[in-house]
C-alpha cells in the first residue's frame, strides 16, 4: 500500500517511478547508484514491529541523505507539498533488481567455492532478504539452512533475526552448523553465532573483519570507525592489532560521515550494522556475512576467530518515556549518572541516550563484572523512568 502510495506520488509530480519488489535496503542503495537514479526509497520497519514502517531515503550517491535534507523535505510537506506537475511521469516494475543485487554481492567478496564453512543457518527475520538469502549461499555451494523466510506483512522481526539471535542460536546448535548468520528486517544488520551457539555482536564482528582486511590489503587507512556505544573490548581488541580506532556518536550515517572523511573501509555499530565501503555506501548484513565466510575460509571456525575480542561486561536498558528532559542539565537523572561514574572510577563508563526513532531512553553501563554492571545500569534506569517514564 505505502510503495504504490509513493509511486502514485512520485507520478503525479511528474516524476518516473520504479517499483523493485522485496530487495533488501541496501540493495536499493546499490541499484539507486547504478542505475543513476535520483533518489532511492525503501519501505521498510527496519528492525522494528511492523507497525512502526515508514520510509528511508538514499540519494543518487547510494549514501543516506543528510538531517536537514530530510528536514527540509518534511517541512515542504507539512507546509502544502509538492505541486503537481502538468505532465504527469509513469511507474514501471523492474524484473532484474534481484539479480544485480545478488551480482554486485558476488563480485563485492574474494571467494571461490569455499572449503569451509560448509553448513550454515540463515535467519531471515521474515523480512527483505526472505528470497534473495537462499539463493546467495545455495549458490556458493553452502548447505544453507534458511529459517523465517515466510513473511506475512505482520511477522516481521517478531521473535526471530538480529534481535532475537537465541533462537537461530539453538538451532545452529541442532543442525551441527559451522555457523548462523542473523539478518533483521531489512537485512542491513548481521549478527553472528558460532557453531557453540554463542552470539557474536557487531564489535566482534569488527574486531574479526578489520584482522581480516588488514591481512588481505583492504583495511583503508588502517582504521576502523564505530560509535560511542561500542564495547570497550573493541577498542582493546583494535588497539593490540595496532588498528587506529574512531568513534562517532550513535548512527550508522554518521559512521558512514566519519568514514569518507578519514579514508576509511570498515565501521559499523554494535547493532550489527557494519559498512565494507570498498564497493558499498550503506551497512549490508548479506556482505557482512560473505565477508566472515571469508574469514573463515582463509582462517579457521568463529569459535577461533572471535578469540581477537573479550568484551567486556556491558548492560543495557531500554527504559519507555513520555518525555525527554535534558540529559546533561541539572536533575535526579544528570545526578544518578554521575553517582554511578564515580563507584566505576577508571572500571568503567555510562552512556545514556534517547533513541531517535522510539520513545526510549538507553541505559548503557560497562564495569568490571556482569553482576555489578547489571546493578548499576537497572539504578539509572530506575531514575530514567521516575523522571520520564
Amino acid at each position: 500500500m505505502l510503495v504504490h502510495a509513493l509511486a502514485a506520488g512520485i507520478s503525479q509530480a511528474g516524476g518516473r517511478a520504479e517499483i523493485l519488489g522485496i530487495l533488501p535496503t541496501p540493495g536499493i542503495a546499490i541499484l539507486t547508484r547504478k542505475l543513476g537514479a535520483a533518489c532511492g526509497i525503501v519501505v521498510s520497519a527496519s528492525h522494528n514491529p511492523y507497525e512502526d514502517n515508514g520510509i528511508k531515503l538514499f540519494g543518487g550517491d547510494g549514501l543516506k541523505l543528510p538531517d536537514a535534507l530530510e528536514e527540509g523535505i518534511e517541512e515542504r510537506i507539512l507546509r502544502g507539498g509538492f505541486k503537481e506537475n502538468s505532465d504527469f511521469g509513469g511507474v514501471s516494475f523492474r524484473e532484474d533488481a534481484e539479480r544485480r543485487y545478488l551480482e554486485f554481492l558476488q563480485e563485492a567478496v574474494r571467494l571461490v567455492n569455499p572449503a569451509f564453512p560448509r553448513r550454515v543457518v540463515v535467519d531471515c527475520a521474515n523480512g527483505a532478504a526472505f528470497k534473495v538469502a537462499k539463493v546467495l549461499f545455495q549458490g556458493l555451494g553452502l548447505d544453507a539452512v534458511i529459517i523465517n523466510d515466510t513473511p506475512d506483512g505482520k511477522n516481521i522481526n517478531f521473535a526471530c533475526g538480529s534481535q532475537h539471535p537465541e533462537h537461530l542460536a539453538r538451532r545452529v546448535i541442532e543442525e551441527k552448523a559451522d555457523a548462523g548468520f542473523a539478518l533483521d528486517g531489512d537485512a542491513d544488520r548481521l549478527i553472528a553465532v558460532d557453531e557453540g551457539g554463542e552470539v557474536l555482536s557487531g564489535d566482534r564482528i569488527l574486531a574479526i573483519l578489520a584482522r581480516h582486511l588488514k591481512r588481505s590489503g583492504r583495511l583503508a587507512g588502517n582504521l576502523v570507525v564505530s560509535t560511542v556505544m561500542s564495547n570497550a573490548g573493541l577498542t582493546k581488541s583494535l588497539k593490540e592489532a595496532e588498528i587506529h580506532h574512531l568513534t562517532t556518536q550513535v548512527g550508522d550515517r554518521w559512521v558512514m560521515e566519519a568514514m569518507r572523511a578519514n579514508g576509511a573501509s570498515l565501521g559499523g555499530e554494535d547493532s550489527g550494522h557494519i559498512i565494507f565501503a570498498g564497493p558499498h555506501t550503506t551497512g549490508d548484513g548479506l556482505l557482512t556475512a560473505l565477508l566472515l565466510i571469508e574469514a573463515m575460509e582463509n582462517s579457521g571456525p568463529l569459535t577461533q576467530l572471535k578469540n581477537v575480542m573479550t568484551p567486556f561486561p556491558q548492560a543495557l536498558i531500554n527504559v519507555p518515556v513520555r518525555n525527554k528532559p535534558p540529559l546533561d542539565g541539572p536533575g535526579p537523572i544528570r545526578e544518578a549518572i554521575a553517582a554511578v561514574e564515580r563507584e566505576l572510577g577508571a572500571e568503567g563508563r555510562v552512556l545514556v541516550r534517547y533513541s531517535g526513532t522510539e520513545p526510549l531512553c538507553r541505559v548503557m553501563v560497562e564495569g568490571p563484572t556482569a553482576d555489578l554492571t547489571r546493578r548499576l545500569c537497572e539504578r539509572i534506569a530506575e531514575v530514567v523512568s521516575r523522571a520520564a517514564g
